[in-house]
């Protein structure tokens, strides 16, 4: 990771957002009428909205691409097509990523150590999928999955009581 003092981020030269986002949230309006949006208040909205879509386009998949392209579409309709398509197939992404899970093994990585890193990542998401995995059953899961040269350390792991963590 790059020295931080070194690292420059363009939103490290944004003092006042409001200078970039003129829009103040608020829960009531007092019983004020707000004065309607000028015609060039509407043309900018309209071109930072067109910014943020651009952005999101940028950094997604083409494969996400494809699936959320619409003509004359919004940032905020955008945004929701992808947090529809992330969040409502939570309950299958968990169960792929539980079978990923309890099948991985030791043999098909060059290392303890990328076997391991890779049972953490699916660990995290999992979690994102709001199926969480304590610590007791990826240790087990681990342990199950070592390779014959490491029976030994296998086995007294499975004796502990309690289970180490899994660091």
């Amino acid at each position: 990771m790059p020295d931080s003092k070194s690292t420059f981020h363009p939103a490290f030269v944004v003092f006042n957002i409001k200078n970039h986002v003129p829009i103040i949230l608020e829960m009531e309006n007092d019983g004020k009428q707000k004065a309607l949006p000028t015609e060039k208040e509407t043309e900018l909205w309209l071109t930072l909205d067109t910014t943020v879509l651009q952005w999101i386009y940028a950094i997604i998949s083409h494969d996400l691409l494809d699936t959320i392209l619409e003509r004359d579409t919004t940032t905020m309709k955008a945004w929701n097509r992808l947090r529809d398509i992330f969040q409502d197939n939570k309950h299958s992404r968990a169960v792929t990523l539980e079978y990923d899970f309890t099948h991985t093994a030791m043999k098909a990585f060059s290392s303890v150590s990328a076997y391991c890193q890779h049972l953490k990542s699916l660990l995290n998401q999992l979690k994102n999928a709001d199926f969480s995995v304590d610590n007791s059953r990826l240790v087990l899961q681990l342990v199950s999955g070592l390779t014959e040269s490491y029976k030994r350390v296998a086995t007294l792991i499975r004796q502990s009581d309690p289970l180490p963590q899994f660091y």
